[in-house]
C-alpha cells in the first residue's frame, strides 16, 4: 500500500462506488468516463486489490472495495475539512457566487433581499442548471451558493454540503399553445394520464429533478419524455419544447415561456422541496445574509406552511420541519 495516495483517485473511486455505474459517476465528476475508469485502475494497482467487480449487465463493489470505501471517504471528509479550514478569511473579502437556476424564481427573492441585508458585500448571481451540477461546482470550488432538491443528491455528496430549507414550490406544467389541457385554469395530476411530460431526461446536471418526477409520476399512468438537446438560455429551451409538444414540469414561478401557457398541478399539489445549499465550512458574511434572507422570506411568506391535499416525495420527508425553527446557528 503506498503512502500517498492522490484524493483524485478517491474521488473517482468513491463516486464508482455511488453510483456503481461508471457513466454517471463520471458525468458527476465531469470527466470522461475513459478518465473515471484510468484513475480506479490506477488506484486498483496502488491497493493491490481489485475494487469492483464489472460486467456487461452491473457493476458492484468487490469485499476489497468495500473496504476500503469508508477509508476513502475518511480522507476526502478529512481534505474538505482542511480547506474549509483555511477559506475563512480569504473567503470574506471576495464576491459570493450565488447560482439561481434561472431568472424570476424563488431563489432571485433570496438573492435580493440578502443583497439589500448586506450592501457591502458582492453577491454575484450565476445560472447553473440543475442542483446535481452545482453541487459538482460548489465542491470544485468554481461555485459559493445553490438552490435546489437537497435530498435528491447522493448521500455521499450530501454529506460535504450544508443546506437550508426555503420553500416547498407548488408545481406546475407548461403546456404548449393548443394543448387540450390549456384551457384549463389549474391541472389535475390525473389529467396527465397517458401524457409524456419532460423533467430534464439527459441532462446530467439535472439528474435530481428527474428522479423527482419519476417520483411524482409513478402508478400514475405519467411518462417521462426521454432525453432531449440540453438547452441553455430561454430561447433555446423554447425552440427544443416547441419541437417535442410535451408539457414540461416546472415550478409555479417559472417565467412565462412564449408559446406556453403554464398551469398549476392539484388534486394533489405536488411540492417541491427547495433548499439553500452550500459547502459546509464556508464562512462568509453573504451566506449569512442569505440565510437570514431565507428565514424572514419564509416566515413572512409563509413558505414552508402545510398545504392542504398535497404531496411530498418520500425521500424529502426529512427536509419537513417548523418554520419557526429556523435559525441562524443551524447547519
Amino acid at each position: 500500500m503506498p503512502r500517498d495516495i492522490e484524493p483524485r483517485l478517491l474521488r473517482a473511486f468513491t463516486a464508482a462506488a455511488d453510483e456503481l455505474h461508471f457513466t454517471r459517476a463520471a458525468a458527476r465528476l465531469y470527466v470522461a468516463q475513459q478518465a473515471l475508469s484510468r484513475d480506479i485502475r490506477r488506484l486498483e494497482r496502488e491497493v493491490g486489490a481489485e475494487l469492483f467487480v464489472r460486467t456487461t449487465r452491473q457493476v458492484s463493489l468487490t469485499a476489497d472495495g468495500e473496504r476500503l470505501l469508508p477509508y476513502a471517504r475518511r480522507v476526502l471528509e478529512a481534505q474538505d475539512d482542511l480547506a474549509a479550514a483555511f477559506a475563512g478569511t480569504g473567503d470574506a473579502a471576495r464576491p459570493l457566487l450565488v447560482d439561481l437556476n434561472t431568472e424570476g424564481m424563488t431563489s432571485g427573492r433570496v438573492l435580493a433581499r440578502a443583497r439589500e441585508l448586506a450592501p457591502g458585500c458582492e453577491l454575484m448571481a450565476r445560472f447553473e442548471s440543475g442542483l446535481t451540477g452545482a453541487a459538482a461546482e460548489i465542491l470544485a470550488g468554481r461555485l459559493d451558493v445553490s438552490f435546489g432538491l437537497f435530498a435528491g443528491l447522493p448521500p455521499a455528496v450530501r454529506a460535504r454540503l450544508a443546506h437550508q430549507p426555503v420553500r416547498y414550490e407548488p408545481l406546475a406544467v407548461l403546456l404548449p399553445n393548443g394543448h387540450p389541457l390549456a384551457e384549463r385554469p389549474s391541472v389535475p395530476l390525473a389529467a396527465l394520464a397517458g401524457e409524456t411530460v419532460y423533467a430534464g431526461a439527459g441532462n446530467p446536471r439535472t439528474l435530481e429533478w428527474t428522479e423527482f418526477a419519476r417520483r411524482l409520476f409513478a402508478g400514475r399512468g405519467i411518462a417521462v419524455a426521454p432525453p432531449a438537446p440540453v438547452a441553455i438560455g430561454h430561447e433555446e429551451f423554447r425552440r427544443v419544447m416547441a419541437k417535442s409538444r410535451n408539457p414540461v414540469l416546472v415550478v409555479v414561478d417559472f417565467p412565462e415561456l412564449p408559446g406556453a401557457v403554464l398551469r398549476p398541478l392539484v388534486d394533489p399539489v405536488p411540492l417541491s422541496p427547495l433548499s439553500m445549499v452550500w459547502r459546509k465550512g464556508l464562512r462568509h458574511p453573504g451566506v449569512e445574509a442569505l440565510r437570514a434572507a431565507v428565514s424572514e422570506l419564509s416566515r413572512v411568506e409563509g413558505w414552508l406552511d402545510p398545504v392542504t391535499d398535497s404531496w411530498l416525495p418520500d425521500i424529502d420527508l426529512s427536509l419537513i420541519v417548523d418554520k419557526f425553527s429556523l435559525s441562524m446557528d443551524k447547519n
